[in-house]
């Protein structure tokens, strides 16, 4: 958090409350983030089949929820994707959200292992990535 200069509300929880595993929420309307740490671990756990880098992982995940609270874009992306003409146009604006928040996190991780980091993005963003070639086809 001191990387991005904001002081935000943060809230930790267990497990995320719709049964999907979502490691973050950033809340626009309250300017909050929640961590969900057991779903961070499942996902950890799935990804790398172990624990051993849950801390770096955490931190990822963290690091991608303050991307959505510093991007600038946010609100106008939010609301192209409410008005959006098709699933296709959708789901490049959810995308495009997501990329920026990742880009984000990349940049206040500089340190991070790179390929430790791209995999979990490329899991990340592999449904949005999936749904769009679908959409397109």
């Amino acid at each position: 958090m001191k990387a991005s200069g904001r002081n935000i509300d943060v809230f930790i929880e267990g497990n995320f409350p719709d049964n999907r595993m979502v490691g973050g929420k950033y809340a626009i309307d309250s300017d909050s983030i929640t961590i969900y740490t057991e779903e961070i671990k499942k996902q950890c756990k799935l990804i790398f089949s172990s624990l051993a880098r849950f801390e770096d992982y955490l931190k990822i995940v963290f690091a991608h929820e303050l991307g959505h609270a510093q991007d600038k874009e946010l609100e106008k992306l939010i609301n192209k994707r409410k008005n959006a003409k098709n699933s296709y146009e959708k789901d490049q604006l959810s995308l495009k959200i997501e990329q920026n928040a990742w880009d984000y996190a990349k940049s206040i991780l500089p340190f991070m292992d790179d390929a430790f980091f791209n995999k979990i993005v490329d899991v990340s963003l592999e449904a949005y990535r999936n749904k769009i070639s679908r959409t397109a086809s």
